[in-house]
């Protein structure tokens, strides 16, 4: 995908009426603090368009990002912070829940997982519920630079194994430091997700 241009078009907050767009969403779930605006600055070719912050939790609101008018990168808030209010959590879950209900022009939610650990219980919770709403999410293992190459199989097959993936889920092996994954990922979005609505 070549990036000519970018366009944070709408920003939906807990009580925001959801965007109808008319073209393919794709979109990003992930743990506060697991590295998800870092990737879609990354699939975007940007330094800081997606806001980074030093405090996980802070993307309180779903973003969706214009890409040359031709599809939207979806940023869903980050789940899991530990300081965030029971109450907030709850809202957040129906931000989400009635997102990947309503979305007619969503394809795809890609999960991110921090690669170093085995996925939490959040983690596995959010897998199990994408699935239930009919998706069969991707997942991204994050953070690849923090480890050595020779333990990526098996952090690899740790995830899987706690995540109890359906087979034939894939994961990629994502860094936002060396942008290994990038091309990958979106090779994936260009072949399956955008041709598909081409055809439809």
């Amino acid at each position: 995908m070549v990036i000519k241009n970018i366009n944070l078009e709408t920003v939906c907050g807990i009580t925001s009426v959801l965007p109808e767009n008319d073209k393919p969403e794709i979109a990003f779930a992930g743990k506060s603090n697991v590295g998800k605006s870092s990737l879609i600055n990354a699939l975007m070719n940007r330094k800081s368009y997606a806001r980074i912050s030093a405090t996980p939790g802070k993307t309180q609101t779903i973003n969706f990002y214009n890409i040359n008018d031709e599809m939207y990168l979806v940023d869903l808030p980050g789940y899991g912070y530990a300081k965030v209010s029971e109450q907030e959590k709850a809202q957040w879950g129906k931000l989400i829940e009635r997102y990947l209900h309503t979305s007619s022009q969503l394809r795809a939610v890609f999960l991110l997982i921090d690669i170093r650990h085995a996925p939490s219980a959040n983690d596995k919770m959010m897998y199990h519920w994408i699935v239930e709403q009919g998706y069969q999410p991707i997942i991204i293992a994050t953070k690849l630079d923090k480890i050595k190459r020779s333990q990526v199989q098996k952090c690899v097959k740790i995830l899987k194994e706690g995540l109890e993936l359906v087979p034939g889920t894939k994961v990629i092996p994502f860094s936002s430091q060396t942008k290994q994954g990038r091309d990958e990922i979106w090779e994936l979005i260009e072949t399956e997700y955008l041709n598909q609505s081409e055809e439809a």
